[in-house]
């Protein structure tokens, strides 16, 4: 199998608490090899693009203005089946029902603050990625 890319970011709650250091070092033990990797905060802006997707839901506004509360880290990663193999390394969004060894089962303290980004499709992983990464970041 060839490898494919994903797109992460962790979150707020996660950079906040000093996890951000712990969790690269899980994702690097776990076989991804880091393409990309940016530490910055989102505006309101930025997050609400971002997360467009969930205009229309009732939980938008809190997204955006957590997603806004402090530094996230975005980053490409490469492995064999990366998008799947990096939604099981996060675990379930509900760290409650994360598997033990997850990233949120780790790290996350609730669903709403759960730690982690991970796309769901090789789709949404590129486009994220270049939401956030130039194709010169990427090499």
């Amino acid at each position: 199998m060839a490898a494919t890319r994903t797109f992460t970011m962790i979150k707020p709650d996660a950079t906040g608490a000093g996890h951000t250091g712990k969790i690269i070092d899980k994702i690097i033990e776990s076989g991804f090899s880091i393409k990309a990797l940016k530490w910055t905060r989102l505006s309101k802006e930025e997050a609400g693009k971002f997360y467009e997707i969930h205009r229309e839901r009732s939980f938008y506004g809190e997204l955006v203005d957590y997603m806004t509360s402090g530094p996230i880290v975005a980053a490409i990663l490469e492995k064999d089946n990366a998008v799947e193999d990096f939604r099981t390394l996060i675990g379930a969004t509900d760290p409650q029902k994360a598997a033990e060894g997850t990233i949120r089962r780790m790290f996350a303290t609730s669903i709403a603050a759960n730690a982690m980004h991970g796309s769901d499709s090789d789709e949404n992983a590129a486009n994220e990625a270049a939401f956030f990464f130039s194709v010169r970041d990427t090499h």
